[in-house]
């Protein structure tokens, strides 16, 4: 999916940030809007649906299995990344107050969020004007730590399931396809039914908040 794919102003926040995620093609969850149908836990339902993982050398499973490259020092470079990212959006992308990412690497959303311009067309979502920071948000994403993709998903639809008993009756849950995870939210991006500046979805999420795992507030 191109980032140009839909024009800069017809998205909601929540359609952008996923636009975004697929567009650089995150490892972790992998927002693969070209697969197949879903296999498992698509729609409301709340079954908890394992994810395979790929095969190894010796025939083993890979899935849930963190990076061969040391933590702190993968940490590191996604940090730095990160920060790369952050230096071209105040710069270059004309975003000035765009906030540090988090210590772990990872954006700090909420923050985001602080410092979008409600005139805007979504720059602080798309990599900045023009998307001229995209190259730079591409190289952070391809250095992120490896993550457990069926921890993610339980986590996603933990979350999602909070949403609903906390008054969002609309927010559907993730769904996987071939080991690959789609965020839930709302059932129509392109046409939003749900209301993300309403008090009652701004309440829902405060909430729920802590059913995300860290690095997925921003993606669900």
């Amino acid at each position: 999916m191109s980032i140009h794919s839909a024009s800069p102003g017809a998205a909601s926040r929540g359609t952008a940030r996923l636009r975004l995620a697929a567009a650089v093609a995150v490892p972790l969850l992998a927002f693969c809007v070209a697969c197949g149908g879903d296999d498992t836990a698509s729609g409301r339902g709340d079954e908890v649906a394992s994810v395979p993982g790929e095969p190894t050398a010796d025939g083993s499973s890979g899935a849930g299995k963190g990076s061969s490259k040391p933590a702190a020092e993968g940490k590191s470079a996604f940090y730095d990344a990160q920060m790369a990212y952050v230096r071209c959006m105040r710069t270059k992308g004309e975003v000035k107050d765009f906030p540090d990412p988090r210590l772990s690497g990872y954006l700090d959303w909420p923050k985001i969020d602080e410092v979008v311009d409600p005139n805007g067309k979504g720059e602080e979502y798309k990599g900045g004007k023009d998307a001229v920071c995209f190259p730079e948000m591409s190289a952070a994403m391809k250095l992120e730590p490896e993550r457990d993709t069926q921890k993610d998903y339980e986590s996603m639809l933990a979350h999602a399931k909070c949403m609903r008993e906390n008054g969002v009756s609309r927010f559907t849950n993730p769904t996987m396809s071939g080991g690959n995870v789609m965020p839930g939210g709302d059932p129509n991006p392109a046409s939003p039914s749900i209301d993300l500046k309403s008090p009652a979805y701004k309440q829902a999420r405060e909430a729920c908040k802590g059913k995300l795992l860290e690095g997925l507030d921003g993606m669900q």
